[in-house]
């Protein structure tokens, strides 16, 4: 079947960022400052920021500002990503992931959608704007690749936007689709993304994050609890406490540069966030034909014409901008972008700025359940599940909150027929039509980022059943994060704040607890291999262990150099796992001088710069961190997940932001940040926390007037520093 050449154009040019035509004039300027002269930031011991305004657009103001202080790049980084303008700032590298974002948000069609907005949600995010140009005016520099901030930008990255989601979309097959010189000429290769080699033994940190709701028969006080531990990168998030007389007072972790906290706690209610396996993107493949018009498709008994557009990406060439011009091609799925065997493969996802943005800023003002789960109704978060507790004693667990309602018959999780009606989306699923649990028998409700059908565990009532739902609402399945959730939970009615703290620093290992007996029983019943192995002593020390981390233990060591070697126990012979362990013992001897190396010595908490890739230096100092990888079923999570010829193993990925929360008369909270609040190296606040996070210790948090000032650091409006 013929294919239509594309027409790709290039043009290398000298060209203007798209945001330097509107400088700040006078008016700007004193707008901007009467909008600071009303707000106020006080920064703790801690050099977390509290934030106050009069308005909720004023209250914003600050808290972009703030986040500007503490890391403008990351903020920076997060929009030029969204908005698909990386090319600008990194050049030519980023083309590809610049145009997959392009393909899909249009800076027109978000200006017009600001427009339409409600006022309340302009006025917010003007304040926003506002708030990033008057740090920019008072922090000037000429690293800057936003030079201005428009208010209608706020859309581009909310929570429910296709920021998390659209990254499922290859690069690498969008260039083969799009660079070659027709899609008939394209060359079908891997659809995935390559990884970089991680530093040796090292099995990458998996994605994911915990939420743990206890309810107040669970609890000594009589309170409901919630445990927030986001599994992220390391320092993508800050602290705040964000504060207006318009209801808003949130605290607890937002993305840099976004006009909401998004996982967090106001007065009476709190909110976690975890990666949902639910199917919330799916591909639509055509076969196509060529005709002297354009590109067409059958689509049932009708015939219909790919939608031509013209996307231009700017790019950063030596010290002048280009651009490069591609013609893109839409069904009414979505646009394309790869071929399959022949065909046109379609993406189609949710991607509704406005509600979203309302759906993650207004939620962090419900007081309640009844309120918290009317917000649910914009069904706009699409790639996560939610862990809720508040005041009243409510505790819910919430799948996720946009699941097209699909023909259960097909294998989603390959691109379906794009050319059969059949395929076409029914629908949303509604909250009460997906895994919804809320104040079940057990008393609690957990996600690992594994299935909803141990949420309130396997046994009680409200547990969700796998067989009542379709397939695509779950691909995860059970976790091992899981099995050790519902050990720590099950059964216990005693918990107080501290006990949920370490609930989720809890030591134990589920994996290891599994994989370990076989080995060892794999040892006694072949004394030929074992002695060829010669493995004994490395097998006493694991026969001793109770699979339990921490810094002093070896078997913690050995255990995971071991596993990391065979990648796969539980498929291994008996003598593949003994020599396995042989040659796992021998790298932690080459590595550091003797197998019986402590797990502390290994495993370690580094922040040297403030690049957002980090880099690390066995020389450097460094602390051990008890806890390991998510891999590995512990809860608290710390990972590898960025290159490195190290030999020590140094996390960027799991625990970043921690808070317990406690929903009494007044709300209690302990918290703990990676590193510190601060991107800055020469700030005290750059590495201040890392002691307490690498040992899991939570500080107390400062939620009202009177303990934020009698822990004040400073206050100050913003522009006064």
């Amino acid at each position: 079947m013929k294919k239509s050449a594309l027409a790709l154009a290039f043009v290398a040019m000298a060209c203007a960022p798209e945001d330097a035509a509107t400088p700040a004039g006078g008016d700007d300027v004193a707008a901007w400052e009467a909008q600071a002269a009303r707000v106020t930031i006080t920064r703790d011991d801690w050099g977390i920021p509290h934030i106050y305004g009069p308005t909720d657009a004023d209250a914003v103001f600050g808290l972009v500002y703030a986040q500007a202080e503490d890391d403008y790049e990351r903020v920076e980084r997060n929009y030029l990503f969204a908005l698909g303008r990386l090319a600008q700032k990194h050049g030519e590298e980023e083309l590809w992931a610049d145009l997959r974002m392009r393909l899909f948000v249009n800076d027109d069609d978000l200006r017009e959608r600001y427009a339409s907005s409600p006022e309340w949600l302009r006025a917010v995010m003007d304040g926003w704007a506002a708030g990033l140009n008057y740090y920019l005016h008072t922090h000037p520099s000429d690293d800057r690749t936003i030079e201005r901030w428009e208010p209608w930008m706020a859309l581009s990255f909310t929570e429910g936007s296709i920021g998390g989601d659209i990254e499922r979309i290859s690069t690498r097959g969008l260039e083969t689709f799009y660079g070659a010189a027709s899609p008939a000429t394209a060359v079908v290769g891997d659809a995935g993304t390559a990884n970089e080699p991680l530093s040796a033994n090292v099995i990458p940190e998996p994605t994911g994050s915990n939420g743990i709701a206890i309810a107040p028969e669970n609890t000594v006080d009589g309170n409901a609890l919630l445990l927030i531990n986001p599994h992220t990168s390391h320092y993508f998030r800050a602290e705040v406490q964000v504060t207006s007389d318009e209801g808003l007072n949130a605290y607890g972790a937002v993305t840099w540069g976004q006009p909401f906290v998004y996982q967090g706690f106001n007065e009476t209610a709190g909110w976690m966030h975890t990666s949902t396996g639910a199917d919330a993107i799916d591909e639509f493949a055509y076969e196509v034909v060529e005709r002297d018009d354009g590109v067409y498709y059958a689509y049932g008994d009708e015939e219909r014409q790919l939608e031509e557009r013209t996307i231009t990406v700017p790019y950063l060439d030596g010290g002048a901008m280009a651009e490069r011009t591609f013609t893109v091609y839409y069904s009414h799925e979505g646009p394309i972008v790869r071929s399959d065997g022949g065909d046109w493969v379609a993406v189609k996802l949710m991607f509704e700025p406005v509600d979203a943005l309302i759906q993650s800023y207004s939620r962090t003002k419900a007081a309640n359940y009844d309120e918290f789960r009317e917000v649910m109704d914009l069904h706009t978060n699409s790639s996560n599940n939610t862990i809720f507790a508040d005041a009243e004693g409510n505790i819910a667990y919430f799948h996720a909150n946009h699941v097209p309602i699909r023909d259960a018959s097909l294998d989603w999780t390959r691109p379906v027929d794009g050319n059969d009606p059949g395929t076409a989306y029914r629908g949303l699923h509604s909250v009460e039509e997906s895994p919804l649990v809320v104040n079940p028998a057990s008393g609690w409700v957990m996600c690992t980022n594994n299935w909803p059908y141990s949420a309130a565990g396997v046994d009680d009532p409200s547990t969700p059943r796998e067989a009542d739902y379709p397939d695509y609402m779950d691909r995860y399945g059970e976790n091992a994060r899981g099995v050790h959730a519902i050990a720590v939970l099950e059964g216990r009615t005693d918990f107080t704040l501290d006990g949920l703290v370490d609930a989720a620093y809890d030591s134990w290992l589920p994996v290891f607890a599994e994989s370990i007996p076989p080995l060892i029983a794999a040892y006694d019943a072949d004394p030929a291999a074992a002695e060829a192995a010669a493995v004994s002593e490395q097998i006493a020390v694991l026969r001793d262990w109770d699979h339990r981390f921490g810094v002093e233990s070896v078997a913690t060591s050995l255990a995971i150099y071991w596993a990391t070697e065979l990648r796969s126990p539980g498929d291994a012979s008996g003598s593949e796992q003994l020599a396995a362990l042989a040659a796992a013992s021998q790298t932690l001897a080459d590595d550091f001088g003797d197998w019986r190396t402590p797990w502390g010595e290994i495993n370690r908490f580094q922040r040297l710069t403030a690049d957002i890739v980090p880099s690390f230096d066995d020389d450097a100092p460094s602390l051990p961190v008890a806890f390991t990888s998510a891999t590995w079923g512990s809860l608290a999570a710390h990972g590898q997940r960025v290159a490195s010829d190290t030999r020590r193993i140094y996390g960027t990925r799991g625990n970043s932001f921690v808070a317990v929360v406690e929903f009494g008369d007044r709300v209690r909270a302990r918290a703990i940040t990676a590193g510190g609040q601060s991107g800055d190296p020469n700030s005290p606040h750059f590495d201040d926390q890392a002691e307490r996070f690498a040992a899991g210790d939570l500080r107390s948090v400062y939620f009202y007037p009177e303990d934020v000032e009698a822990a004040a650091e400073e206050t100050y409006r913003p522009g006064e520093r």
